[in-house]
């Protein structure tokens, strides 16, 4: 009978560690509505595709051929426009070509632009990036058009790493424009927010915890805000703040309630 106690126990014990090593390869697609009477009546229905924190590199981290099914899975979603939100590698420029010859064969008739996260080598990663066709718009921005509509698309610098100037990604958007921002990390919303006017904010860098309590708490969240900023959906002051788990891992290829996520943006024009 102990003998059974004790082998229970072990198996408890390592039952935790093994679903942590699967969740990784679990990505879930995650559906939002935005709501907005500023929505233009072209891109109402229209869907937006956001993907942040690949952390590509060596098996058995997030490498080329998960990019590549993972490309595959955002194309059969036919997203009108794909956001990127960062930390396409862990550091290592080795893995940067390879990552974006994979994400150039991301689709959207309406195009694909990103911004870099703190842990993306500058000037491999932005030469990557024009060479896949994917538009940088580090502090800086473009009106997305379909047929005589348009919204507002706009990036930053990473908040640890580089600047941000939410005024110049905004550009000459109005009051009664759709405005959506890129944000690698989501500690940048309070100062966004007080000096702009925006409608969705994105972002990615804390993994959603990455190793949480059941998904109610992570002992390590980088965010100043801990918890509040760890994953999900905000709305503050009139603004949506999206905070994805992103796909890839750090340090450990390793999750536990904070599975990878593809975030879809479903544009509904209130009336």
């Amino acid at each position: 009978m102990f003998k059974k106690i004790v082998i229970a126990l072990i198996i408890i014990m390592f039952l935790p560690i093994v679903y942590s090593l699967i969740e990784p390869y679990s990505i879930e697609t995650k559906e939002i509505v935005i709501e907005s009477d500023q929505i233009p009546s072209e891109f109402d229905g229209a869907t937006i595709v956001f993907l942040s924190d690949f952390h590509c590199g060596s098996w058995p981290f997030f490498d080329a051929a998960r990019t590549e099914e993972l490309v595959n899975q955002v194309n059969a979603l036919n997203p009108d426009i794909i956001l990127l939100g960062g930390d396409y590698v862990s550091d290592d420029p080795d893995y940067v070509n390879s990552t974006f010859s994979e994400l150039s064969k991301l689709n959207a008739p309406l195009g694909v632009y990103g911004v870099l996260g703190n842990n993306d080598p500058q000037n491999e990663t932005v030469n990557a990036m024009s060479g896949a066709e994917i538009t940088y718009i580090k502090n800086g921005g473009l009106w997305v058009e379909k047929g005589n509509s348009k919204i507002r698309i706009g990036g930053v610098g990473d908040f640890l790493t580089d600047s941000q100037n939410s005024r110049t990604a905004l550009g000459n958007a109005t009051e009664n424009d759709f405005v959506v921002l890129l944000s690698h990390s989501p500690d940048f919303f309070p100062y966004a927010t007080t000096k702009s006017k925006i409608d969705v904010m994105l972002s990615g860098h804390t993994h959603g915890g990455q190793i949480t309590f059941f998904g109610l708490w992570a002992p390590n969240v980088h965010s100043k805000y801990g918890q509040e900023f760890r994953t999900g959906v905000k709305n503050i002051n009139n603004t949506t703040l999206v905070i994805s788990n992103g796909i890839g891992t750090s340090i450990l290829p390793a999750r536990f309630f904070a599975p990878p996520q593809i975030i879809v943006l479903k544009l509904k024009k209130k009336y």
